[in-house]
Parts: structure tokens; sequence; C-alpha cells
């Protein structure tokens, strides 16, 4: 019965900050259960069958097939399309002129 004079409880702003950090707890799991929904509703490479060359979804047609286009309509010659199918296929323009032995 010692505890029961001269103690009012918990104050307004200990009601005021368990409600809030209880908001703010539903909220957080409510956001985590959305991003992981959309996360496993997203189409990827397996779902749509099409990928680029690096190996993440593509939404459109892929660079090569974009050239093989421009050159079937006449935009570029077959000197240019070369040149450029030749340039997607190669390594990547950050390791261009380094040797295999450097990092």
């Amino acid at each position: 019965m010692m505890f029961w004079h001269g103690h009012y409880g918990v104050s307004a702003w200990g009601w005021l900050a368990m409600s809030v950090s209880m908001i703010l707890l539903f909220a957080l799991l409510i956001l985590i259960v959305v991003l992981i929904v959309r996360a496993l509703s997203r189409p990827g490479p397996l779902h749509d069958g099409h990928t680029d060359p690096r190996g993440s979804p593509g939404p459109g047609p892929g660079p090569e097939q974009i050239l093989a286009e421009r050159y079937a309509r006449g935009e570029i010659d077959e000197e240019e399309y070369h040149r450029r199918l030749t340039t997607l296929r190669g390594p990547p323009p950050w390791t261009r002129g380094r040797r295999r032995d450097q990092p």
C-alpha cells in the first residue's frame, strides 16, 4: 500500500511519449510489410525473360537491337554499324587501354 500514496502514475508527457512511440512502431511495421510485398511482386529477369547484356531487367529493346533497327532503316551505314557493334560488345570504357595484369 505504500506505493499508492503520493505517487500519481505516469504524467501527461509519459502518455504522450508512449502514444507517439506506439504510432511510430506500427507505421514502421506497416512500411516494412509494404516494401516486402512490393519487392516480391516486382517483375524481374525471371518473370519477363528480357535482360540487357549486364543482366539487369530491361523494359524495352536492347542496345544491339536498337542499333540493328537503325541500320535497317538506313540511318547509319554498314561501317558505322560494325564500329558501334564492336564498341558495344567490347570491354567497358573504364578498362580500355589497361593491360590485363594491371589491377
